[in-house]
């Protein structure tokens, strides 16, 4: 097992030129993580392909692993076939950048509607054409020796049983989930079981935590809700609400030895949290 961050989890100074993408790899490092996973927000590998070469270069200066990129994707935006054809080229030309950086995981999205859409007879319907992209891709993907993955996030795709659906529906051995284990609470499933739920499909954990409010206790300004109207609020790793010991040992037990990657969302300083969830996420699979 491998503890190390995304880079959204520093997004606070990235947005604010605190930091760059180097810079934040460097830091990583200085507290003891062992991966960077890239997540591009505010820059495009695609079109500053530059970048790319700085990224590698620094994680091999530093000697860790760049462990997974991270992109956005939708097959079903309504537009036509154009449109999917050319959502499913653009992920293949990131799946080139990820080829390029050198990694062996790359997880995209694969479809976003809004709540009162994304009913379970919607996504029956979506899910063939959902299936043939995420065949597509990881196809061209497996020439690369690159596993692909969905994670269970944007509230359509979210619950373990959709996740797990089109994972067995796609039927492709280097198509699996990057399962995020705080996640799940946005649709109001129990972390602990939807991770039992997942972990044999996982290529990647992202260790993300929430504070949850019921939906009667409205906290104010800082919090979003979740599918069934709770509330919910980034959290650093292990100060949250969720059983994060009970997960751990799910994910000990489950014999995962890959890469935990923690993403931060929160309202703290993104580095002392950062510093601290990495901290906790050690301590946690020690203590499993």
């Amino acid at each position: 097992m491998k503890v190390g961050l995304s880079t959204y989890s520093l997004q606070q100074a990235l947005d604010a030129k605190e930091l760059t993408v180097p810079d934040a790899i460097r830091y990583i490092a200085e507290q003891g993580g062992e991966h960077v996973e890239i997540v591009p927000i505010g820059y495009s590998l695609i079109d500053q392909p530059e970048l790319i070469d700085q990224i590698r270069e620094a994680a091999q200066d530093v000697g860790i692993d760049i462990s997974n990129y991270a992109i956005g994707a939708n097959f079903v935006t309504g537009e036509g076939p154009d449109a999917l054809g050319n959502e499913i080229a653009t992920v293949m030309k990131h799946v080139d950048v990820a080829a390029a950086l050198g990694v062996t995981r790359m997880r995209h999205d694969v479809a976003f509607r809004p709540a009162q859409e994304g009913t379970v007879a919607q996504f029956e319907a979506d899910l063939p054409v959902l299936v043939k992209a995420c065949q597509r891709i990881a196809d061209y993907a497996a020439s690369h020796g690159i596993t692909t993955s969905v994670e269970n996030h944007g509230y359509y795709v979210q619950s373990s049983e959709r996740v797990r659906r089109l994972v067995h529906e796609t039927a492709r051995e280097n198509f699996r989930t990057t399962l995020d284990i705080g996640n799940f609470l946005c649709v109001d499933e129990d972390p602990v079981s939807a991770v039992k739920n997942n972990i044999p499909y996982a290529s990647m954990v992202h260790a993300k935590d929430f504070y949850r409010r019921p939906s009667y206790r409205n906290p104010g300004e800082g919090w979003f809700q979740t599918a069934h109207g709770n509330y919910l609020r980034g959290a650093i790793v292990g100060h949250g609400d969720i059983d994060m010991p009970e997960v751990f040992r799910v994910l000990k037990q489950s014999g995962y030895d890959g890469y935990i990657s923690v993403e931060f969302e929160g309202m703290e300083n993104c580095k002392t949290a950062s510093r601290i969830a990495m901290d906790n996420v050690r301590r946690f699979w020690e203590e499993a």
